[in-house]
């Protein structure tokens, strides 16, 4: 078995429902992902060995959105703002510790 070449790999859904139903583009999932992405770099984690951060369509959990995942651990997010993001990054990137308030 080959090492990952990300250490985490983090898909951030942008999905929208033409039909009006929940979905996570409703709740500023694509301002989150700029920001994600843009923390990411600030703190020099972006690139290999370290984190990617990746748009991703419907992950078909939309009534629990807006949601993130990261892998290879398979964890998954519910986030409100910025400061979600902040303590994803500095708890689960930074020190591989869950924040069990926002685990789906």
């Amino acid at each position: 078995m080959t090492d990952n070449y990300y250490k985490y790999h983090v898909f951030i859904c942008l999905n929208q429902r033409e039909d009006g139903s929940q979905c996570c583009s409703q709740f500023n999932s694509e301002k989150i992902f700029e920001y994600m992405k843009q923390k990411i770099k600030k703190l020099n984690l972006r690139g290999k060995g370290l984190v990617r951060i990746n748009r991703s369509g419907c992950l078909d959990r939309c009534a629990s959105g807006p949601l993130l995942v990261i892998y290879p651990d398979a964890v998954w997010y519910n986030f409100i703002d910025e400061s979600d993001i902040d303590e994803i990054i500095e708890s689960h990137i930074m020190n591989q510790k869950l924040v069990q308030r926002l685990v789906v």
